[in-house]
């Protein structure tokens, strides 16, 4: 019998999209689509067991080996930089890291940049590779109004809709790196499960491109 493949999904609706791919993939579990508060699923004739957590938590079930593959943001993935294989970008949950400032703000070169975010690692990688001076001010929400406070110049957040900028007075002023969910997988799992990892793989992969290609 196959060992069994442990899947972290993330909460919501990105979760219900991507248990989707697997289920095309060959790996259905019909006790998912039950409504009931469960969190871990498993389906022992296709050697699969789900579970849902956090978005933010996914690499960390993956890394740690709780989870043998699992998907996560990218903005997660370069945040914390976790020990795994990224092996497909799924094009969905697509969105940008961005820099947002109150319209009609200008740089000042002569003072350093107060940046507020979530993202400290991103932020900071951001502008080392320009060589600018900042201060970090970590945040864990509401970093929209942190520049209106005057608590920072500007923010570095995800921007999907733009919505919440406009509604606060701000705008983007760059594109920090593009973000979408991608597949991940341990790196022990990759090489003792890889026949099953890399058939999932496989089958979203051309699911995604499949879906490009529409």
């Amino acid at each position: 019998m196959k060992p069994m493949l442990n899947v972290a999904l993330p909460k919501g609706r990105l979760g219900e999209r991507v248990y989707a791919m697997f289920e095309k993939a060959g790996f259905e579990c019909p006790s998912i689509k039950e409504t009931n508060r469960k969190l871990i699923f498993e389906n022992e004739a296709c050697g699969v067991r789900y579970f849902w957590v956090k978005p933010s938590d996914v690499a960390i079930y993956v890394a740690r080996g709780a989870a043998d593959i699992g998907v996560a943001g990218k903005d997660i993935l370069l945040e914390y930089e976790p020990d795994v294989y990224e092996l497909v970008d799924l094009h969905t949950g697509v969105c940008r890291m961005a820099v947002a400032a109150p319209k009609g703000f200008r740089y000042d070169p002569s003072r350093t940049l107060k940046v507020a975010t979530k993202f400290s690692n991103i932020a900071k990688n951001y502008y080392a590779s320009q060589g600018r001076d900042i201060d970090i001010i970590h945040l864990n929400g509401s970093i929209e109004i942190a520049p209106i406070l005057g608590l920072s110049d500007v923010i570095v957040d995800i921007v999907e809709t733009g919505i919440t900028l406009k509604e606060n007075d701000l705008e983007v002023i760059e594109t920090v790196v593009p973000i979408s969910a991608r597949l991940i997988a341990n790196k022990a799992s990759f090489k003792f499960k890889n026949e099953q990892i890399e058939k999932i793989a496989n089958s979203i992969s051309m699911q995604v491109q499949a879906e490009a290609n529409k």
